[in-house]
């Protein structure tokens, strides 16, 4: 059959962009370690690694280029859009502190149905293990947490609807390097894929074809750093160049109830640099990144759009069974649900609030949609994400 001259054109623009990635590629010199079903494969290709495998994490630790390189995306078919739900910080119970009846199999029912999407992603506080040495010591600490819970729970993920699991946190590496690698394998044998760890990311790819990187970021060691912009750019090309929409989420800012608005420069809290949170959006989104999503201060915060991409800066605590404060704007938050083209431009969104009821178990409601409207609003002026009533964001 013929094609048309429309068809020609695309595809040799197609032609030419596989040119383009397999130098770029080839230039970088670097392995790729490809973690697939949990086995290790050695790829002689640079940079990212190939692989159209749903869930692929790839190890890029490479240099990406110069500063000014933009990013070169795969040419899908950008009239395609992917559904994104994103939230915050979960904790289902904690070994010492206590855990939900029922295995917590009935923890996350309530706000199930919020978690739908082709990717679904929280940001897991803590750790699936019943193993490993405490950070807070043998005695504890009244200063100091550690949040366990027993690796059985992964699949009540699962079941809620959650597909990617972000790990960049100050919790992940709270039983040591036997509880990090103790949850990676939970979540695996839950159908879960897990983002954050140094160097790496997730590449999903979504039933209609759309290949969507998940990179998390946060100050501390067994994470991509937040405070290193210039490898978070990196990273971040990287990831450009092998997937459609390029999502990053982020574990940063000072903790509290007063901590609810974005200031400019670094946070810090009990001395710990908790990164510049303008900053570093405004890095990755020039980089490439299509959304960026916040957690860590333990309150929402307000959103913006930069370069035509939403940012949100905090979704504060989802669940937290006997793990957080629940007064005040402690408890409140919610699920974000954002939908892109392949081409990673925003189409729609819309803020679906919840809150914690006593002892941490989340439901929908509250009072977040308000509370976020107001934040952005003060904190962002002209490029404050537009929050109606019901939750729906629009650009400015």
């Amino acid at each position: 059959m013929s094609m048309t001259p429309e068809q020609r054109r695309a595809r040799r623009r197609r032609e030419r962009q596989r040119r383009i990635r397999r130098r770029r590629l080839t230039a970088g010199g670097a392995l790729a370690v490809l973690v697939v079903g949990g086995v290790a494969l050695a790829s002689g290709i640079g940079g990212g690694g190939g692989g159209g495998t749903p869930g692929t994490d790839v190890a890029t630790g490479a240099p990406a280029g110069s500063p000014g390189d933009a990013p070169r995306r795969p040419t899908g078919d950008p009239s395609r859009t992917v559904r994104l739900s994103l939230t915050g910080d979960i904790v289902m119970g904690t070994i010492e502190y206590g855990l939900p009846p029922n295995g917590g199999r009935d923890l996350l029912d309530p706000v199930a149905p919020l978690l739908t999407g082709d990717v679904v992603i929280g940001n897991l506080e803590g750790t699936l293990t019943t193993r490993g040495a405490n950070k807070c010591g043998a005695g504890g600490s009244p200063n100091c947490f550690a949040f366990r819970t027993p690796p059985g729970y992964a699949p009540n993920l699962r079941r809620a609807g959650f597909t990617v699991m972000n790990l960049a946190n100050n919790h992940a590496n709270d039983f040591g390097p036997v509880g990090l690698s103790d949850t990676v394998r939970a979540l695996t044998r839950a159908g879960l894929r897990e983002t954050g760890r140094p160097g790496r990311y997730t590449v999903v790819t979504t039933r209609n074809g759309v290949r969507v990187a998940v990179l998390g970021f946060a100050s501390y060691p067994w994470a991509n750093r937040l405070e290193d912009i210039p490898a978070a750019r990196r990273l971040v090309r990287r990831a450009a160049a092998e997937a459609d929409i390029v999502v990053v989420t982020f574990h940063g800012g000072a903790e509290g109830s007063d901590r609810q608005h974005v200031r400019p420069g670094t946070e810090f809290y009990l001395g710990e640099n908790r990164g510049n949170l303008t900053a570093f959006s405004s890095a990755v989104v020039s980089a490439g990144a299509d959304l960026v999503v916040g957690h860590g201060p333990h309150v929402l915060r307000g959103m913006e759009f930069r370069g035509g991409r939403l940012i949100a800066y905090s979704l504060g605590n989802f669940a937290g069974w006997k793990a957080f404060s629940l007064g005040g704007p402690l408890g409140t938050s919610g699920v974000l649900q954002v939908t892109l083209r392949a081409d990673g431009r925003f189409v729609a969104g819309r803020f679906r609030p919840t809150y914690m009821v006593p002892p941490g178990a989340p439901t929908p409601g509250g009072s977040g949609v308000s509370q976020v409207a107001t934040l952005s609003r003060q904190d962002f002026g002209p490029r404050a994400a537009r929050v109606s009533a019901d939750g729906t964001i629009r650009r400015p």
